[in-house]
């Protein structure tokens, strides 16, 4: 006995065209395939933990390429491509946080000095 269900939808014919020409491209075997992966990616995003917020990032396929080649080649320390994403992300993020905080140490510091000064 299978472990999977069968649906049947019901799509507009420009749909299944669009569908049909990832299929003829060689993204995906299928028809079939490409749906199970829609379904994965939506699902994914809906059934996310609530501490987790996904969002998606669409990048030139040139910069996919060369992500894939990084992480394949292991001069990224990274398991996926998404996890090479996410990690990129995390350290812009970190970086954009400590120049933010690191202009509001200069901000007290610049304040502190000129109390100082005016209190000569």
């Amino acid at each position: 006995m299978s472990d999977s269900a069968r649906i049947t939808i019901r799509l507009s014919k420009d749909a299944a065209e669009k569908l049909q020409k990832l299929v003829e491209e060689g993204e995906y075997k299928n028809l079939s395939d490409v749906v199970r992966a829609a379904i994965e990616e939506f699902l994914g995003l809906k059934f996310s933990p609530q501490s987790v917020e996904r969002v998606r990032v669409d990048l030139p396929k040139k910069t996919v390429r060369m992500l894939e080649s990084l992480v394949e080649s292991g001069e990224v320390e990274a398991v996926s491509l998404d996890d090479a994403i996410r990690m990129a992300v995390k350290e812009y993020v970190r970086r954009i946080i400590s120049e933010a905080a690191q202009e509001e140490i200069n901000e007290e510091i610049k304040k502190i000095k000129e109390e100082a000064g005016a209190g000569e």
